[in-house]
Order: C-alpha cells, then structure tokens, then sequence
C-alpha cells in the first residue's frame, strides 16, 4: 500500500470517528475540509494562479467600465450659439473657431474616432490645429468641408440661396455628401453652393480677407452690388432687409464701416451714394429708388 493510501485510510476512520462525537475535533465540517486539503491540497503556485486571474478580472472590470465611461463622456455634444455678438471658441484639439453674429456651432466635449466633425449654421472663421490622421469635418447642411489643417471661412445661412466656403490657407475638400461631387480650392478661392440647383461652383478671389473683416466687427463692401450688402447687414442685424427695384439689387459700392455704426448710420450713408430711399416696419427695412 503505497503512502498515499496510508493517508487516505487515515483520513476515512478520522471521519468514521468523528460520526460518533459530533462535538469533537472531527465533526463533519471539520471532516470534509481535512479530507480536501489532503486530497487536493492547493499548492503556492495555484494559489498565485488564482490570485493573479482575481486580479486580473478586476481589472478588465474596471477597463471595461472606464471605456463604457469614456464612451459616454467623449459622444456628448455641446452647442454655442450668438446673437447680437461675436464669439470665440477653442475646440478640445485647440482650434479656434470664430462665430459670427446668430450662427451655431456643434461640436463634442471631446473628439474621438479616426476624425474630428462639428456642425454650423450661419457664418464662422475656422483656424484648425494640423494633425494628418484625424481630418477636421464641419458640416454645413447641403456640404462637408474636410481639411487637416488650415485657416478657412463659412457662409451657412439658412435663409441664403448659397453656402460659401472661402480658404485662406492650406487646402480644403467641399463635397456634397452622398455625391460624387467635391472641390479642392487653393488660397484666394471659394467654393458656392447653390441651394436650388444643388450643384458646387469655383471662385477665384483677388482679396480673401475681405471676406473675414466681420471678425473685427467690420463691415468692408468693395465694389459690391447692394443686393448682397444687404444681405450681409441683414445677418449682422438679424433684420429681414428687402429691395424693391430689381436695377437697385445690382448697384455696386465701394464703403468701408469699422468704427460699431449702427444699421440706421450705415444706412443713411449707403442711401446717398446709391440714391435709395428706406422704410422700417417691425423687423423689416424696405429699400426704394427715390421718385424724380
């Protein structure tokens, strides 16, 4: 009989004694672990081996809770809005968007995934922080405009027939979604969106930064027809301006406003150089070619 044996037989009349003392040394419980300790005895090693798997499930407990929570936290969308103001905002990789007077911005707390997407609408000045693996989106309605790096602007209005989107430097890629229909514009272009024949067109620029004086508060028209300078300070006022002379729609002006005037102040000096006369009702301003 080997040692083992001996042990075991050992064992089994223990337990036989302890039937007849319930109260002594060997009651049952106290049998049945004599009996597993000497017939599966739990070595240093196992014993590490079950420490270390306890271990280990804790942690990919608390990994998976802290990416659960990292998913939550890092999908929450904020939002900015602006009325009568113009406000800057420093995006969580560090690009700075400058949003112009009644525009919205969406964008998340946090930017994760293989790319870095925000929404606008109304008009805002992006100076986006480079980085190759994550392209910058915004989301313009009608268009996406994709860059990696670089300083652009973004005329999204909704009550505009257009969306334009003007670069200043770096490069940018206008799509339609959906489409196969994309732009790459240089410095000094733009790329228009015409809403009704939902179709993208190339503009060459002479002087881009005209098209970012807002930022300052500025109003720098050159040469332009009435028509859009309108268009522009009924953004910057949030008034409904109209025009009732079509011939007067396309008058161009040359005026330059940067000292905070008001829209009666520009007004009555742009009535003079383009021969108009203007009324207000509530939030509207009608525009008519004066009578001889």
């Amino acid at each position: 009989m080997t040692s083992a044996n001996k042990d075991i037989d050992k064992v089994l009349d223990q337990l036989v004694a302890s039937t007849r003392s319930p109260r002594g040394r060997f009651s049952a419980r106290n049998s049945w672990r004599i009996l597993e300790k000497r017939l599966f005895p739990v070595t240093g090693r196992r014993k590490f081996l079950r420490i270390a798997g306890s271990v280990a499930a804790s942690l990919l407990i608390g990994i998976a809770g802290w990416y659960a929570y990292d998913h939550i936290q890092s999908t929450t969308m904020q939002t900015i809005s602006t009325l009568a103001e113009i406000q800057e905002i420093t995006l969580p990789d560090q690009s700075v968007v400058t949003l112009n007077r009644y525009s919205t911005l969406r964008f998340p707390t946090r930017f994760r995934g293989d790319k870095r997407e925000v929404q606008l609408t109304g008009e805002a000045y992006f100076d986006v922080e480079k980085d190759k693996r994550h392209p910058f989106i915004v989301k313009a309605e009608a268009i996406d405009v994709e860059v990696l790096g670089t300083r652009f602007n973004i005329e999204a209005y909704p009550s505009d027939p257009e969306i334009k989107t003007t670069l200043l430097e770096g490069s940018v890629e206008v799509s339609i979604p959906g489409e196969n229909k994309q732009l790459i514009l240089s410095p000094n272009e733009s790329a228009v969106y015409d809403r009704a024949k939902q179709c993208l067109a190339h503009e060459v620029n002479q002087e881009s930064d005209n098209e970012i004086t807002w930022r300052n508060g500025h109003f720098q028209f050159d040469y332009l027809p009435l028509q859009e300078i309108t268009r522009q300070l009924s953004h910057a006022f949030n008034l409904k301006i109209e025009i009732t002379d079509p011939a007067l729609r396309s008058f161009r002006i040359r005026a330059n406003f940067s000292n905070g005037e008001s829209l009666e102040e520009i007004l009555s000096l742009l009535k003079g150089a383009a021969h108009f006369n203007y009324t207000k009702t509530n939030d509207t301003i009608i525009i008519s070619s004066k009578l001889n």
